[in-house]
């Protein structure tokens, strides 16, 4: 296994990188870890997991943001613990394929999941929180590894890349599952008029069900490059006395931070936009699911195409990063992201902008109605957005952290990007069900994004 030279572990001070190869093998990564966002998060399992196996759609989407507060606080207490740690012992590698091993084995078990088995739905969650874990923190380590990997001025595009690739994995990752794995219970046949393959049995669900495990081999797959050709960091020294440095280091990054007021401000305006983007995905899909009546082909549909939004809003946004900084390309993104959120609240399935339309007809054509196509508009520029938003916010934090520090302050990233984000999913939870109405659960959204607009401008790279 390759690993940097120990004189080039600053990557401010480094004048060679590693060859193409390296650097492509890392962008996979993205690749390897998108299906569990686009498959279970967002618009295969959690759809069905609201509409089918939950009592009700509104019980189902406060039930799963109890689960995403939970792994939301796992992760926002250990990230910098661990991201410190990993910067005293050196290497990322361990560390990723440890939590990708969680991520895999409970993806996997998502396949327990039957229709309306109210007994499968504790383990069911307490699986979905434990692989977000595992996708999240194997993340934090990942991202700790782009400096190293291309010279500063070409890191905006390399997260673009990096978050563009991701997106064209949804897509693919999408269509197997819409295409070939889930059918309609109703026909028997997958968006592309086939018969399930390896006999998935429609009227169980076989199909959405099998996003689990596909997501755990798809991983597996994707990520094995990354082990084999990327470079790591050097080993430093062992884990004990890592442990024991790291978290000493932490201490002081953590006293010294209120006198950092531009990264302080940064981190906190990540902490609180974060939360309401992935509040915004993990809903989305649910949310269609409960004001069109939308089923797995209807909304995976609908995740191709904001998909396919997202991933030249990424690329565009890796571009538009190095030209014009990463700062402004969070800013445009959020406003975009606002306006959107606030022009969904007021769409339903029989109006659009206060104006009156025919609602969709059961059996009808796919987006057919106004709203319903309203609906994907707004999704688009949504996703369109999110790619930039998130990928831009990886170049910032590089450009005011520390070099030598970098996995610790991505750790602090993930930190301020978790630490909350149990609000988020819990106040829509709770607002769901004490009103008994998505609309109000998630217009609290709003709130998030003007907030972090706001923490944003007083950031000075």
């Amino acid at each position: 296994m390759t690993t940097i030279a120990p004189d080039a572990r600053m990557a401010g001070a480094q004048r060679t990188y590693p060859p193409r190869a390296a650097v492509i093998s890392w962008i996979f990564f993205d690749w390897a870890a998108q299906p569990y966002f686009t498959l279970i998060t967002t618009f295969v399992f959690a759809p069905y997991f609201a509409t089918s196996i939950a009592p009700d759609p509104a019980t189902g989407q406060s039930l799963w943001g109890f689960a995403m507060a939970a792994a939301g606080m796992a992760i926002a207490l250990l990230s910098p613990v661990l991201g410190a740690i990993a910067d005293a012992s050196g290497r990322r590698k361990p560390w990723i394929a440890a939590f990708g091993a969680l991520l895999v084995v409970a993806s996997c078990a998502l396949w327990i999941g039957k229709p309306g088995d109210h007994a499968i739905i504790p383990p069911l969650l307490m699986a979905v929180a434990l692989a977000s874990v595992g996708a999240e923190f194997a993340t934090v380590f990942n991202n700790a590894m782009m400096p190293t990997l291309v010279p500063p001025e070409r890191i905006g595009r390399l997260s673009g890349t990096g978050w563009a690739t991701g997106y064209i994995g949804g897509i693919v990752s999408l269509i197997i599952v819409l295409g070939f794995l889930a059918a309609n219970p109703e026909t028997g046949r997958t968006l592309l008029g086939f018969t399930p393959l390896f006999g998935l049995d429609p009227a169980t669900h076989q199909g959405d069900r099998a996003a689990g495990p596909l997501t755990g081999l798809w991983f597996i797959i994707f990520v094995t490059p990354m082990f084999l050709f990327t470079p790591d960091y050097p080993a430093k020294r062992p884990v004990r006395e890592a442990l024991h440095e790291g978290l000493a280091d932490l201490k002081q990054s953590l006293k010294d931070l209120p006198q950092q007021k531009s990264l302080a401000a940064f981190l906190l305006a990540n902490m609180i936009y974060t939360d309401g983007l992935v509040s915004l995905f993990a809903f989305g899909g649910i949310y269609a699911a409960g004001t069109f009546g939308w089923h797995t082909i209807q909304i995976g549909t609908f995740g191709i195409i904001l998909a396919i939004a997202g991933t030249f809003g990424a690329w565009l946004g890796g571009k538009l990063d190095d030209f014009i900084g990463p700062q402004r390309v969070i800013a445009g993104s959020m406003l975009i992201l606002l306006l959107s959120v606030a022009a969904i609240l007021l769409v339903d399935k029989d109006s659009v902008l206060f104006v009156k339309v025919a609602p969709p007809e059961p059996g009808g054509a796919l987006f057919a109605s106004a709203a319903e196509r309203a609906y994907i508009v707004l999704g688009c520029l949504i996703g369109a957005a999110g790619g930039p938003l998130q990928a831009a916010s990886r170049t910032l934090l590089i450009r005011l952290a520390p070099k030598d520090r970098i996995a610790q302050y991505f750790g602090l990233f993930a930190l301020t990007g978790k630490v909350t984000s149990f609000i988020g999913p819990l106040l829509i939870g709770v607002i769901t069900a004490a009103t008994a109405s998505q609309k109000a659960g998630m217009a609290v959204l709003v709130v998030f994004f003007v907030t972090g607009f706001a923490l944003l401008m007083r950031v000075r790279e």
